[in-house]
């Protein structure tokens, strides 16, 4: 018998291969998502936490700030799990 020349651990994608369909995915749902932003660019009222206080920002840097919170704080909670 001869050894074993590679080994493979049944992912698919990383150097010289196609990337992953879960990889593609993502990026795609990530382009939607910044389509759908960068499409809304009227200006909008936004109430902080404080009752008195607005600001008027264009809608598409309030959704980018919230897109920005909410991945940061996914990447937060996946590393803190693995």
């Amino acid at each position: 018998m001869s050894p074993k020349t590679s080994e493979s651990d049944g992912r698919t994608g990383g150097p010289g291969g196609a990337p992953a369909p879960a990889r593609i995915t993502v990026l795609a749902l990530a382009v939607l998502a910044l389509i759908f932003i960068f499409e809304n660019t009227g200006a909008t009222r936004i109430r902080l936490l404080v009752p008195e206080v607005t600001v008027t920002v264009p809608l598409w840097t309030a959704l980018l700030a919230t897109g920005a919170i909410g991945a940061l704080s996914g990447a937060y909670a996946v590393k803190r799990r693995g």
